[in-house]
């Protein structure tokens, strides 16, 4: 733990705070034209996934973190289908279209472990 911080030391947190890197740097390349539409709602959606996390591990109880893991977890999703979208307007390369991918599946999962975590 950093500070006294209790989500950095959350695997979830710490991979997701990578995916808004890689959500960054493949929409750095979009059109201009979506600088205030597909690529700025990827990047608000993907920076809401460690933010939520971040937040819910703050709070004092159990059901207020599950409550904020569980907006991480649509977040999450909300950003799934926008790269999606992306994919299929041309805008993201095949390669960044993978790696998204594959980390928004990783994170799914660990997400979805520490929500049954925090439930019992």
């Amino acid at each position: 733990m950093v500070n006294g911080r209790p989500h950095y030391k959350l695997e979830v947190w710490q991979k997701s705070m990578l995916l808004v890197k890689e959500v960054y740097k493949s929409t750095a390349a979009f059109p201009k034209s979506e600088v205030y539409g597909l690529s700025s709602q990827m990047r608000r959606s993907a920076i809401s996934v460690p933010s939520n996390i971040a937040e819910g591990a703050a709070r004092k109880s159990a059901a207020e973190f599950l409550q904020f893991l569980n907006i991480a977890q649509g977040s999450l999703s909300e950003l799934d289908t926008q790269v999606e979208l992306s994919q299929m307007l041309g805008y993201v390369k095949p390669e960044d279209h993978a790696k998204l991918t594959s980390d928004i599946t990783t994170i799914f999962k660990l997400l979805s472990g520490l929500i049954r975590s925090v439930r019992r």
